[in-house]
């Protein structure tokens, strides 16, 4: 560090670093020393304070601030803005929230937030925005998350735990490491998702930890389209799957289980309901199709030997399963869940140390790799109050929400109707990064009369709205963080004065709740600081009952943190482990206080694609498929590797990948000759949904008929036919449920086709402030 510069500790959801800064600036970002293997995705830090992406100042879409309330909706993301005084901005907003809530009730409010914009506890948009529409007498919110928004509502069924808990529950490898002997990994242990943890990191360990176990003599198998979906110096052998084949895979091996007498009767009798059924069903009693490692083969593209061998080696040695997020992300997901479910109790595994099934591996960093010596106290977070309304919907359904108002819809055994949204408040996410067929949602978009967003860039949701407020960003305020089953709670200094008029989102509130009537009880009449004093109060009582002693704020503050001896916290049993011991002291929260292998709740809702059993549905959206004859290949939208989500697209690191300003698409060779594609080609990615353009880097370790595009490059279309130029590949995948249960996200199930961009190349303006035209009203 330079004699003249100065140290401020920070903390990101990839994350602790401290900025170094002088009286120039920012001369660096040094990742915190306690960070065995840091993300360089915090280089990127220093870009935030771009000009071309920040928002200035209050901007007011052109036609809204004409026309207000009946201004066209279908302008938004074409019309230039109009920037405006704070203090005209809130009235309008202010004025919007009113009259919607008198004219349609706040059911026709939908609080949008995804809540990964900070890491911080009070500075937390989603938080911030709920809080203030709850004393606003409520909104339209949403539940599940994009990520396992289908195994959130499928595993309670099949475990009676919730989701969360059950990925937070992972064996640990250190358990693995000590106990099994195989990992079979249904979709990867990926990486470059473990740079990633909510609400922060205090050491990324993944990489230790698995050489660790390698070292132990446990074998990996990967079980994916993708080879480096488990890192090379695991030494992975790869089983190159065909999308969304995984149950029929699963399947195989359990026929071979059961007909070669390799289940473990005694546990699916003791810890289990309903094995009779399914077992039926796959020797093909029920439906006159056995499940037979042929008829699996023919599907997932495994040869039937292989896939015998493995069955019988998982039944003949300690085997851990593994199964990523990204499963239940496809047509159909809530199948491999259960099935992996079911796979693992009939090898007899199910809640032994170190075996068993992990949820989300390689999702998240702390899932499975937090060990068992966690915080046992939450830290405090912002109250959000309560919500008035109870009308929700899941969060993968906003275009079908905003496209048919008072449509009916099944969820989880449920018949519910949409609400009709008139006003869309949206902090600290980007619903045009998350949500899928973009063009679909540009259509819903259009159809509210108001839409606002707190957002510090210029954001495709930010250019998709009506009254935009600049917000500040982490390094510009005070907070503090605290990951997910992560021992540290990391201080974040304000390194920069807030970037031209941005204001943070309590102030933006506060100056609404004002306007609004309930200013004081919004606020307490405490400011940014005294609030992070009083949560840091409730966080030290909270540690105080679990014999932890935390220090006083300001030693906290000054330190730039806390990290927990992990001698001081207790070795945590997890939930599946207890039932295993004893299911009659510790049963599940099932009907049965079992694994439902069937379930009669499940069967209840009488669903086609459901029914109380897994099974193996056709997919539409598969390589062999009808579909597929039109659009050949399978498209792999999984995480970047540069930055989270598209936090940071414009920044360093993500620019530094891209390829003529454009996200990189992997493309086996044997796909690439046939289209008389060559490396660092622009390319068309097309279906009947819309079309980006990406770059072509061949690669072998993806399977034939796949081409990988991550996720995250900002939305840029252009022209007159909406071509997306910048490689955002949620212009491709399909905006349908995962199943009638479920209704999650199916962006796994995506066929599309590639061909070689010959045309003069589009201009990339996803990193160039909007159109602004001048204040007609001061003019």
């Amino acid at each position: 560090m330079k004699s003249d510069s100065k140290l401020f500790p920070t903390s990101t959801h990839w994350g602790n670093y401290w900025i170094e800064k002088n009286d120039k600036g920012v001369v660096a970002v040094h990742p915190d020393s306690r960070d065995a293997d840091p993300s360089p995705i915090g280089q990127s830090l220093l870009n935030t304070r771009d000009a071309n992406v920040r928002v200035a100042r209050p901007a007011i879409r052109k036609g809204y601030l004409r026309d207000g309330l009946n201004s066209d909706g279908a302008a938004r993301g074409r019309e230039g803005f109009v920037e405006v005084p704070w203090d005209e901005a809130l009235d309008i907003a202010a004025n919007a929230i009113r009259r919607t809530v008198h004219q349609f009730g706040n059911e026709a409010i939908y609080g949008g937030s995804y809540g990964w914009s900070s890491a911080g506890r009070f500075h937390h948009a989603q938080s911030q925005l709920h809080r203030f529409l709850n004393f606003a007498g409520g909104y339209t919110f949403s539940v599940q998350s994009y990520s396992t928004g289908t195994a959130q509502v499928i595993l309670p069924h099949v475990l009676g735990t919730p989701a969360l808990q059950l990925m937070r529950e992972a064996p640990t490898l250190e358990d693995i490491a000590k106990n099994a002997r195989l990992v079979v990994s249904f979709g990867g242990i990926s990486m470059k998702n473990m740079q990633i943890n909510q609400g922060g990191i205090g050491n990324h360990s993944a990489r230790t930890q698995l050489t660790a176990m390698c070292k132990a003599g446990v074998e990996v198998i990967c079980v994916s389209p993708v080879r480096d979906d488990v890192a090379e110096f695991v030494g992975a052998k790869w089983w190159p799957v065909r999308p969304n084949s995984d149950v029929a895979l699963m399947m195989g091996l359990a026929h071979t289980l059961h007909t070669e007498g390799l289940h473990d009767e005694k546990f699916l009798e003791s810890h289990c309901t309903g094995y009779r059924q399914f077992s039926d069903y796959l020797v093909g009693d029920s439906d006159g199709q056995p499940k037979s490692a042929e008829w699996a083969s023919r599907l997932c593209d495994i040869d039937a030997e292989q896939i015998r061998a493995l069955a019988r080696r998982m039944a003949s040695q300690p085997c851990l399963l593994s199964i990523s997020w990204s499963l239940q992300r496809t047509e159909h997901g809530d199948q491999p869940y259960w099935m992996v479910t079911v796979l693992s109790a009939m090898l007899g595994n199910s809640g032994l140390p170190g075996q068993g099934v992990g949820f989300g591996y390689g999702s998240l960093h702390n899932y499975g790799f937090a060990g068992r010596r966690l915080l046992p106290f939450r830290p405090a977070a912002l109250d959000q109050g309560r919500n008035a309304v109870k009308q929700y919907i899941p969060v993968a359904r906003i275009a079908d929400m905003l496209l048919n108002p008072g449509g009916q819809y099944p969820f989880n055994g449920e018949t519910r109707a949409y609400p009709d949204i008139k006003l869309i408040y949206w902090a600290g996410g980007n619903p045009f990064h998350h949500h899928q067929d973009l063009n679909r949602l540009r259509q819903a978009w259009a159809q509210p009369q108001t839409v606002i967003v707190n957002e510090p860039y210029w954001t495709a949701t930010a250019r998709h709205a009506d009254i935009v407020f600049p917000t500040t960003t982490a390094l510009e305020r005070e907070d503090f963080a605290s990951g997910t089953s992560d021992s540290a709670i990391s201080a974040m200094h304000q390194v920069f004065e807030p970037y031209a008029q941005s204001r943070d989102d309590f102030a933006a509130f506060s100056g609404l709740a004002y306007r609004l009537g309930f200013g004081e009880e919004f606020c307490e009449q405490l400011t940014p600081r005294q609030w992070l004093e009083k949560m840091w109060a409730e966080t030290t009582g909270r540690a105080r009952e679990h014999g932890l002693v935390l220090p006083e704020f300001d030693e906290f503050w000054n330190s730039g943190g806390y990290h927990a001896p992990l001698s001081a916290l207790a070795e945590e049993r997890f939930a599946l482990e207890r039932f295993r011991a004893d299911p009659a002291t510790h049963p599940l929260k099932t009907p049965s206080g079992k694994i439902e292998i069937y379930s009669e709740k499940i069967a209840s809702f009488a669903l086609a694609d459901c029914p109380g059993h897994p099974v193996w549905n056709n997919k539409q959206e598969f390589l062999g498929s009808e579909r597929s004859k039109q659009f050949p290949l399978a498209l792999v939208s999984n995480q970047p590797i540069t930055r989270l989500h598209s936090q940071l697209d414009f920044g360093a690191t993500s620019v530094a990948a891209k390829r003529q300003g454009r996200e990189v698409v992997r493309i086996n060779p044997t796909d690439a000759r046939r289209r008389a594609v060559s490396d660092n080609d622009i390319v068309r990615i097309f279906n009947d949904r819309g079309a980006t353009l990406a770059s072509a880097c061949l690669d072998d370790g993806v399977r034939a008929g796949v081409i990988v595009l991550p996720t995250g490059a900002w939305f840029d279309p252009s022209g007159d036919d909406d071509l997306e130029v910048h490689g955002n590949p949620n212009v491709l995948t399909r905006d349908v449920g995962t199943s009638t249960l479920c209704q999650g996200t199916s962006a796994h199930s995506c066929l599309v086709d590639l061909e070689r961009f010959d045309q003069p190349l589009p201009v990339i303006n996803a990193f160039l402030p909007p159109p602004f035209e001048q204040n007609m009203h001061n003019a």
